[in-house]
């Protein structure tokens, strides 16, 4: 008994002797307990200074608890190396941290850096920042697919995962607690998660009190995403790992998520059954389940992965018993997240992701069922992703359907309703094409011309006549269109065939230009004389280029003109005007545009500065952020939709510090307002 009572006590020092060695705010982070590990690490940071593992810490709890301004801050210090001590050295997992808070902060640019980085460090197939960069502003310009609104029944806690089922929406959130006596998530310092329904009508608009779903289903422990089957008697959902109420741990003290179903029984869900699928080791969690109930989908981080969450699939077979889970692939899965896996009724896969290229953190994105296999996932795009976290799209007819997200820098998620407005998918449509003649606009004779692909497929090929013009079924995407004929230059000209655009493409051609030389009769026509002779006709032609080229700008009347205003030339465009505090191209605009790049694809020798400005309303400052982002907003769409050479255009924004009418001396409208809001285009070169 003695020989007890010593081992016991010295175990007890022991234990003493090992947590004093761990600080307040280290025991918050090992408990989860992110909130108040951030707080406590801010002190100790102010007595500490920058120590490595006080900042990795730190930054953890604020990307945890979406603080990311804060987390920029700190991971900003660690990735430069200005901390204590000699090693410099961090895990690679900060730069892909460091590429979502700045993705999700707007800087797209500077976060792609580090996602390259990442990419290097772990030996994977590398990035080309620019085609990365092309890809996400690809994404922010794309014409819109859906139409999304907030729904009346979030609140000031989390919503998420919102299913419909007949006339009434299902969904989860972390609104109530249990009882008096129940502790939040540590995570969150708010309830558990549990599942709720509300009656709603057929905009969506809820008509019932928000109540728990009855029966079994909801625990004192988290219940998460869910799905039902055909029948709706039967729901698949994500729960704590747990036996009689109490948390079940892994090996590491983590509370594995697993699957779990119940079934209704006289309107009332039964005792809910633990999926066999299950391993304590590992989560299994957000199920999905085929339109004909024979194959659950899910996510989880069970060794074999590709790393993070992938998804899976698992037959559902006759007895009840479940096949052996598959993972979903490279095409789907990454190194990084994936989750929130939803089979739409005609077999396409959309799932969120933070390891796919996107608008930062989590994205949404879909995977085509072809031939019973999933295609290369597509990013749905603005407005159903943004810079933030985008989950839990669920459709609950062929258009419309739910997702959640957490954007405008929110701590908390709300569900949003979209009906979808355009195709997701790509689909063929008409393109036509021209060869014109650089100085008269007339078609080229005789032109030998090709179309390639993103892929160097060659998609066309022919020999034109008098007229220089063809049409083809064609999908959206990049190709290079090339033209020659007898006479003149040969053109290479990219370009990106948008979907929905019966677009006619234009490339021109210029003559070519004998070199001029001297005759001499009497003399012989030496190789000094030659040179000095081409010199002379470059010089001279270089004298007359810019007289030549403003004189054509002026008179030419294909395309948005020219005009001169106090010396300058301007290009005179329509207005290209921007909704009230937003900064993406309108589709009137992007008509305009279209127009624009065209003609600057004529002229490659002119350079642009592009003005943008906004109306009154709003703080000095933001308008000031705002005019520059709708610059540069600009600037992309020109650069990426109409491939105009970006090193020729500068953007700057002036705010609402030049106004077209002056909404400080009077009470302006709307029609006034959206005067202010505009952009200009001076020529700098040519």
């Amino acid at each position: 008994m003695k020989t007890k009572i010593i081992f016991v006590f010295i175990l007890l020092i022991t234990q003493l002797i090992f947590s004093q060695k761990k600080s307040r705010a280290d025991r918050f982070f090992d408990n989860g307990d992110y909130i108040n590990a951030a707080l406590q690490y801010e002190e100790e940071l102010n007595q500490e200074g920058y120590e490595k593992h006080i900042l990795e810490n730190i930054s953890i709890s604020y990307y945890n608890t979406f603080q990311f301004k804060k987390a920029y801050r700190y991971l900003k210090v660690l990735t430069s190396g200005k901390f204590y001590g000699k090693d410099k050295s961090y895990d690679n997992s900060y730069n892909f941290m460091m590429h979502q808070v700045l993705s999700s902060l707007g800087k797209y640019e500077v976060a792609v850096d580090f996602l390259a980085l990442y990419k290097k460090n772990q030996e994977t197939n590398p990035l080309n920042k620019l085609d990365a960069i092309a890809t996400i502003e690809a994404f922010k310009l794309k014409d819109d697919d859906y139409v999304v609104n907030s729904v009346t029944f979030n609140s000031e806690a989390s919503e998420f995962g919102a299913v419909k089922l007949d006339s009434t929406v299902y969904f989860t959130s972390d609104r109530s607690s249990h009882g008096f006596m129940n502790q939040n998530y540590k995570w969150t310092h708010r309830p558990f998660l549990d599942i709720y329904a509300v009656k709603v009508d057929s905009k969506n608009i809820g008509v019932s009190e928000i109540e728990a779903v009855s029966g079994e289903v909801n625990s004192k422990l988290h219940e998460g995403n869910f799905c039902f089957t055909s029948d709706g008697n039967t729901i698949y959902f994500s729960k704590s790992n747990s036996e009689k109420g109490k948390k079940k741990f892994d090996s590491l003290r983590n509370n594995a998520i697993h699957l779990y179903k119940a079934i209704k029984v006289d309107g009332e869900w039964q005792t809910p059954e633990k999926l066999k699928l299950n391993d304590k080791e590992y989560s299994i969690e957000h199920p999905s389940i085929s339109v004909d109930d024979k194959i659950l989908y899910f996510s989880s981080n069970m060794p074999g992965g590709f790393g993070d969450f992938d998804i899976y699939a698992s037959k559902i077979n006759k007895d009840g018993t479940y096949g052996e889970p598959i993972n979903l692939g490279p095409n789907i899965n990454t190194e990084n997240r994936e989750q929130f896996p939803f089979i739409s009724k005609e077999g396409h896969l959309f799932f969120s992701s933070n390891g796919h290229l996107g608008l930062g953190m989590m994205d949404v994105f879909v995977s085509e069922l072809k031939e019973n296999q999933f295609t290369k996932p597509v990013n749905l795009g603005a407005p159903m992703n943004s810079s933030y976290d985008d989950f839990s799209l669920t459709y609950y007819n062929e258009k419309d359907g739910f997702f959640a997200s957490n954007r405008k820098g929110k701590t908390d998620d709300d569900i949003f309703a979209f009906s979808q407005t355009g195709e997701i998918f790509l689909k063929e449509y008409t393109a036509s094409f021209e060869v014109r003649d650089f100085a008269t606009d007339n078609y080229v004779p005789n032109a030998d011309v090709y179309l390639q692909n993103a892929e160097k497929q060659i998609v066309y090929e022919s020999t034109l006549d008098s007229i220089a013009s063809f049409s083809l079924p064609i999908f959206p995407g990049k190709y290079d269109f090339r033209a020659s004929s007898n006479g003149y230059k040969t053109n290479i000209k990219p370009i990106l065939v948008k979907e929905k655009d019966n677009k006619t493409y234009v490339i021109y051609l210029e003559k070519e230009v004998e070199p001029a030389i001297a005759e001499n009769s009497k003399e012989q026509v030496t190789e000094e004389t030659i040179t000095t002779s081409e010199n002379i006709t470059t010089k001279r032609r270089e004298e007359l280029t810019a007289e030549e080229l403003r004189l054509k700008l002026l008179s030419d009347k294909v395309g948005p003109q020219v005009i001169e205003k106090n010396g300058k030339l301007y290009f005179d465009l329509p207005p290209i005007y921007f909704d009230y505090d937003k900064w993406n191209i309108r589709a009137d605009s992007k008509k305009v545009l279209d127009e624009f790049a065209l003609k600057l694809d004529k002229y490659e020798s002119v350079y642009i500065k592009i003005d943008s400005h906004t109306d009154s309303r709003g703080t000095d400052s933001y308008n000031q952020v705002l005019s520059e982002k709708r610059a540069e907003s600009t600037r992309n769409y020109l650069a990426l939709v109409g491939y105009v050479n970006a090193r020729r255009m500068q953007f700057e924004g002036f705010g609402e510090s030049l106004p077209l009418i002056d909404c400080g001396t009077k009470t302006c409208t709307e029609e006034e307002h959206q005067i202010n809001r505009r952009s200009e285009f001076e020529i700098t070169k040519y």
